[in-house]
């Protein structure tokens, strides 16, 4: 058993060495890692450790029994000497190999969430490069935006003088079409009264043939 704990043990030295440092075994210690906590490897590591712990009770029973039988004789005889020293070691290899699998545990949780980090900070600056890609050219497709922009404010405001002078001459010929129209309409009430002066001269000129022709009538009656 002291051969088997003392086996663990230094496998367990060695793994956390291999992780503690960023070497090419480091990678195969992580992959063979998670293929351990895959599937029914959990229920394995569970079940050895727990076993490991039963034992580790067990030996500090033990000794502790073997101290309190000292007690009582007032002194170890050379067997219970042999025994607490086996006990005390086998202890100590349970309790180590505990400690390091604990710290095996911890230290490749850490690594796994360093490269989750790593590769989440990858991509962050991935996509950072990409904004300030775009923003580049974009800086540019937004100078020839300004650009067309002027442009078409340049001509909006051309449009708008000349809508503004058409104006203008719209205004001038409507009031050319209002004084015309005046100047008609004054024509036409100069142009009514004639037709009654005319009208009235005509009829004065009918009235003094009749008296002349009547006048003649009588003469030669």
């Amino acid at each position: 058993m002291i051969r088997i704990l003392f086996t663990l043990l230094m496998a367990e030295v060695g793994v956390v060495v291999v992780l503690l440092f960023k070497t090419p075994l480091r990678k195969l210690a992580v992959m063979g890692l998670d293929r351990l906590k895959r599937g029914r490897g959990p229920v394995m590591l569970k079940t050895v450790a727990g076993t490991i712990l039963i034992m580790l009770s067990s030996s500090i029973y033990s000794m502790a029994r073997i101290k309190n039988r000292s007690t009582e004789i007032g002194g170890l005889n050379p067997t219970e000497q042999v025994l607490m020293s086996f006990h005390i070691l086998e202890a100590s290899l349970m309790g180590y190999s505990l400690l390091l699998a604990l710290i095996i545990d911890r230290l490749h949780h850490y690594i796994r969430e360093l490269r989750g980090l790593r590769k989440s900070m990858e991509a962050v600056m991935k996509q950072n490069r990409a904004l300030e890609e775009a923003k580049s050219g974009g800086s540019d497709e937004i100078k020839t935006r300004d650009k067309e922009i002027a442009k078409l404010n340049e001509q909006i405001q051309q449009l708008k003088t000349e809508n503004e002078k058409q104006l203008k001459e719209l205004n001038a010929a409507e009031a050319n079409t209002t004084a015309l129209r005046k100047q008609s309409e004054g024509f036409l009430i100069e142009y009514d009264r004639l037709l009654e002066d005319n009208q009235n001269l005509r009829n004065q000129l009918q009235s003094i043939d009749l008296t002349l022709s009547h006048s003649d009538s009588k003469k030669h009656s």
